[in-house]
Order: C-alpha cells, then structure tokens, then sequence
C-alpha cells in the first residue's frame, strides 16, 4: 500500500483515545541529560568563553539520545496502547509483561510486551513487536540506516562509518544478518512501485549486459567458466537499465535525460530477468513510448530476451563491441598488428558507421576465400558474427534518427550498481548473500531508495510540517 498523505503535527483536539495515551509523564518530560549538559556548556562558556563547536556538538547528541530512550521506553510502555490482534487466539496463551531489548537509532530501549505462544506449534508472537515494525530486535529505522551504509561499501567499513557518523554500534556481521532480513521486503517494493511515468515518452532506451561477481567454490561447483582450467572464478549477474530520452544536443547526438535511469538486476534466469525488466520498463512508462530502442553485445540470450519482451523494439548492437569484432577480425584475416590489418579496419570502420556492413561482410569473405582452407573456423565465426547481427548495425541510420548506439550506460552501471560493491579486492560471494546487497545497490542507483523503505513503514505519517 501506498503511504497515506502526510499529516501535520500542528495542534489539534486530541481524540479521546489520545487523551488516554499522554499521561503527564511523556506530555510533560523533561531532557534531564539534555538540560544537565547544557549546564556543564553555560559553566565552560562562562568559565573559558567559546570555544571549539565539536565537543559541544557530540556531548549533546549523546545527551539528546539518552534522552530520547527514555521518552521511546516511556511511550511505548503505557498500559492502554491501541494494538491490532492483541488477543488470544484459540491455542495460545498469553505472556504479559514480558522484556524485550530492542536497538534503535538513539541505542537501547527496553520494552515490556504481551507473547502469545501457542505450545502446539511451538510458535510464539508479540503484537507490539510486529506493530512497530521491528526486525528481530532493529528498529525500522536503524535498519534502514545500516542498510544503506552496507549498500555503499563493505560490513566491516560500514560499521565504522555508522559509529563515526551517527554514533550506532553495530558490528559487520550484525548488519550483513540485517542486510539479509530486509532485502527482500525492498525487492518486492521495487517490483511494486508506482508508475514514474505518464507522459508521453519521444524515447525509451533499454540496455542489458552480464558482468560476472567473484562467488565462493561452493556456487560454482560445476559451472563452466573462462580459467585455464575450464572452471568458473565467477557468476554472471544480468543487469538492465532503463531511461529515456526526449532530445538531442547541437551536433545531434543523443542526450539521456536527467536522473533518468533505473536498474533491474539479477541472478535469475534469462527467462524470468527478462520479465522483471519488462516490468520496469512497464513501470516507466513503455505504453507512452513512441520508440523503444534495445541495446546489447552479442549475448544469444540478450537477444532471445529482446526478442520475447520487447518486439516492436529497434534492436542496436552496441558500436563499441562491434568495432572490437572488426578488430579480431581483421587481426585474424591480415595477421595481427599488421599495417594492412589497421589500414584495413580503418577502412571498414568508417564502412560499417555507414551502413555499409554488408559490403563490409563481402570484403571478408573474398578476403577469407583467398587465404584458402583454414585449419579452424575462427574467421567463419567471425564473420558469421556480422552476418547474423547486420540489422541492427545501421549506425547511420541511428545517428540520423538521433538514437543512442552506444552501451555507455549499463556499462557504466555495471561498474557502478555492480562493480563498486560486489567485484572489490578480495571478495567472494553466496548468490543469496549478492542477491540482498545487489538489490539495495538498485533501489540505491535507481533514486528509489526513500520511496522503498517509506512505503514499507509509512514513514511520514507523522513528518512535522516545518513553518514557511
């Protein structure tokens, strides 16, 4: 669900139940650590005058976050708090009064809840403890605070920076165990997101490739890989991105529009990747698109994917990897570093940006026909390569028409979503241990990442309306 309209904190006339939920001793709290420390700050200031703001500034966030556990636990332990499904059901028995230490940004709170345990099932709950939110005993909040440092570099160093800057202590293994527990509630709200788009769309760009994260042996038992040995080092994560395009610059190239891209990805199957990108795509704004235009290397299943999701797409083999093929491919037909060989590709290059691949194509072969039998079928291969991916090599023709040809972005979204987090020194993967990081790089890079974790907590209900 969709998080309700934010409410104002401005005053109001409490409702009855309301009422009940201010006694005097959260209506009139007062900051005890918070005044005291003042205090000690008036003595100094009048004692040695002013001097350096940091001490002030962490002294009072410590004395602000004893406090503010003080108010969390006076709050939270009123008798007549309103909570859903706070009844036996048929086979449990109710637990009162029972403690629970839960971490929240400010640290520690202790709280005093009913569980119910049903001996039967030997399962238990705590309505207040699923009210809040909690995951294990992490506040909402904290979750997302660590989950974020652990999107954008390693445990052990995000562990260091929530202590720095925020002054939360959680070890690496807490927030790895934290990072697990709640990427999947981000997963599903990525998939569910509302539309970004209803407005009609000159251009629509979607670009797919497969960069491959180092994986622990146990994930890649049995996998074939590019080693000497013929074993895999690594396992290939498909990532797509979707943006859109309404304009071209002075010299007509294609312009991305601003803060305009989004990441699906995945260690899934082609078949099943290629449905969540469509989704995306979808969610972008597909329907109001006027072209579609899908880029990708010489992958099969990119194309097979392409060819399943996104028909009507004009398919554009990305120049770049095509340019490096003609490279081979000449190194191959007149010996590699060879003057003929870079005169030739300079020829063919300036041929195949002029949507001249099939005379290109020809050339090859007459080349190939003159070198006569081969002892392998390295340059059939080779040249097969621009005869099946020759329609989708009109680069003169996307120029003109002001289209992107070029894979820059999901090549540099590999390095950004994938690569910066995923492939450092040293690291070494499960699937599932990737799948959760990988998922918060996307909410991350997408610019979706408050939309997540609001909706999953409703977390405006009570955002204070700051005066104009």
């Amino acid at each position: 669900m969709s998080p309700s309209p934010t409410n104002s904190l401005a005053p109001r006339t409490p409702t009855p139940t309301q009422k009940k939920l201010q006694p005097p001793e959260v209506a009139n709290a007062q900051f005890r650590e918070t005044n005291a420390f003042l205090n000690l700050v008036r003595q100094a200031l009048a004692r040695q005058g002013v001097g350096p703001l940091e001490a002030v500034e962490l002294g009072l966030r410590e004395a602000l976050f004893k406090d503010a556990r003080a108010l969390l636990q006076t709050l939270y332990r009123q008798p007549d708090l309103a909570l859903p499904d706070h009844a036996s059901r048929p086979g449990e028995q109710a637990h009162p009064d029972r403690p629970k230490t839960v971490q929240t940004l400010f640290g520690p709170i202790e709280l005093r809840r009913t569980y119910f345990y049903h001996a039967a099932t030997h399962t238990g709950r705590a309505p207040l403890d699923q009210a809040l939110g909690l995951t294990g005993s992490f506040s909402p909040a904290l979750v997302r605070l660590s989950a974020r440092a652990a999107a954008q570099e390693g445990y052990a160093s995000a562990s260091e920076d929530l202590l720095a800057q925020a002054g939360v202590v959680l070890d690496g293994r807490q927030i790895q165990r934290l990072v697990n527990l709640a990427a999947p509630a981000v997963a599903a709200q990525l998939a569910a997101g509302p539309s970004a788009s209803t407005q009609p769309i000159p251009v629509m760009c979607v670009e797919v490739d497969g960069p491959g994260v180092p994986m622990v042996a146990e994930e890649l038992a049995g996998r074939a890989g590019k080693q000497a040995d013929g074993s895999a080092r690594t396992r290939e994560v498909k990532l797509g991105a979707v943006f859109t395009q309404t304009q071209t610059d002075a010299e007509g190239m294609p312009v991305r529009d601003h803060a305009a891209t989004t990441y699906v990805g995945s260690f899934a199957s082609a078949p099943d990747f290629g449905l969540r990108l469509r989704a995306e795509a979808r969610r972008r704004g597909l329907g109001q698109a006027a072209k579609v235009v899908f880029l990708g290397d010489g992958a099969a299943w990119i194309w097979e994917l392409a060819r399943v999701n996104f028909p009507l797409a004009i398919l554009i083999l990305d120049l770049y990897h095509a340019l490096e093929r003609l490279h081979e491919l000449c190194a191959g037909l007149y010996g590699a570093d060879s003057p003929a060989a870079a005169q030739l590709q300079t020829t063919w290059t300036a041929m195949l940006k002029a949507d001249q691949v099939r005379e290109v194509i020809a050339a090859a072969r007459r080349r190939l026909a003159q070198l006569g039998p081969q002892t392998d079928d390295t340059l059939e291969k080779q040249i097969a390569y621009f005869e099946h991916h020759q329609d989708k090599m009109r680069y003169q023709t996307y120029r003109a028409q002001g289209l992107f040809y070029g894979s820059g972005v999901i090549e540099g979204g590999c390095r950004s979503v994938v690569g910066q987090r995923l492939k450092e020194s040293g690291m070494f993967w499960t699937a599932a241990g990737a799948t959760s990081v990988l998922t918060l790089r996307v909410a991350l890079k997408s610019r979706r990442w408050d939309e997540c974790w609001d909706t999953l907590h409703d977390s405006h209900h009570l955002q204070i309306r700051l005066a104009a």
